[in-house]
């Protein structure tokens, strides 16, 4: 956008079609290496993230830019739509609404759901998993590339730096949200409640005037204390031998797919 050295929407768009065609290709090459290449997911998150930081500060040359449009910041990161409504929280609520519509009432969401209960299941119910993670993947690329974009329009500056640890702060909202780092469970609605969490935390502390440092550790402990709580969960469910909601989508799949079958397979009646 600095590049076009306009301040209009022209290079504001452009600017978000950039980042957004970025954090596609970024999340399809996570998606290949754990789909495909068969690395942990983890080790690609830390592993692509560590990348990802270290080629923008190559492209800036280490110095955050501020050359940002003009419309971009009053109308986006600063702008009202209505009264004393700001746009960047009625585009978080369309995102939102169309992730839960995604996420709960497509085959996609559904698809997700299963082959993250449990991806053998899944793939012996004919899911195409390796291409349903590379999909996922690429969506959650393409989604924080759109955010990024909004970021720049809010703090004015691509503050490289402040993202070092952005992971951390989402990984905890995400696991205190309700979502199971072992697959299978969570919501996006959720997901919203547990961010505000750690969100909340660090504005505490800058309040009462706790030093920043402290910040990072407190969202460690909070992260390690809700895999501790999602695992005795877990643990507790297997215990009580109750069958995981997931495996009984599972089985609706299977018993739709083979329902359909028979229905296609019978010969037409007489005429």
């Amino acid at each position: 956008m600095a590049a076009m050295g306009t301040q209009g929407w022209g290079a504001a768009i452009v600017g978000g079609l950039v980042a957004i065609g970025c954090g596609l290709g970024w999340g399809l090459l996570n998606g290949f290496f754990v789909a495909r290449a068969k690395v942990p997911p983890l080790i690609v998150t830390l592993g692509t993230l560590g990348m990802a930081l270290g080629l923008a500060q190559v492209i800036t040359g280490g110095v955050d830019l501020r050359d940002i449009p003009t419309v971009m910041v009053n109308d986006i990161g600063f702008g009202n739509i209505f009264w004393q409504v700001p746009w960047l929280a009625v585009i978080a609520a369309i995102v939102v609404v169309i992730g839960i519509v995604v996420l709960h009432r497509t085959r996609f969401g559904l698809h997700t759901y299963a082959i993250g209960s449990n991806p053998e299941a899944g793939r012996r119910s004919g899911l195409n998993v390796p291409g349903q993670l590379i999909a996922i993947y690429g969506l959650s690329g393409l989604l924080a590339g759109f955010a990024g974009w909004l970021n720049l329009a809010f703090y004015q500056s691509t503050t490289i730096a402040g993202q070092s640890a952005t992971n951390l702060s989402v990984i905890a909202g995400v696991v205190i949200g309700g979502t199971s780092l072992f697959g299978g469970y969570g919501s996006i609605f959720g997901s919203i409640i547990g961010l505000f969490i750690p969100a909340t935390l660090q504005d505490g502390f800058v309040i009462i005037g706790i030093q920043p440092f402290w910040q990072e550790v407190v969202v460690g402990a909070v992260l390690i204390a809700a895999v501790y709580v999602d695992q005795q969960r877990r643990a507790a469910a297997l215990r009580g031998g109750s069958r995981p909601r997931l495996d009984n989508l599972l089985a609706h799949l299977t018993s739709r797919q083979a329902t359909i079958a028979r229905e296609l397979s019978r010969p037409p009646p007489a005429l």
